[in-house]
């Protein structure tokens, strides 16, 4: 067996692991501040990210309500004469 080749394998597979861990601890701290940033924006919009999908739910049932009034005021009659 050829140690030194084997050191060498050994060396270079740990430089390219603490490469792939530096990388990754560089993502998280960026998706950390991402994710504060994005809880800073929720709360100045006055919504707790823990009610996030309330808010979407409530939201959503609003924009349904908008889109059923405005084609209840559409004038029919005419719009179905060609």
């Amino acid at each position: 067996m050829d140690y030194e080749k084997e050191l060498n394998i050994l060396k270079d597979n740990l430089e390219r692991a603490k490469n792939l861990k530096y990388k990754a601890e560089a993502r998280l701290e960026q998706l950390n501040n991402q994710q504060e940033e994005i809880i800073k924006e929720l709360n100045s919009l006055g919504v707790n990210p823990e009610n996030l999908e309330e808010e979407i739910q409530k939201l959503t049932s609003e924009i349904n309500d908008l889109f059923n009034k405005a084609n209840a005021l559409l004038p029919r009659d005419i719009l179905e004469k060609k």
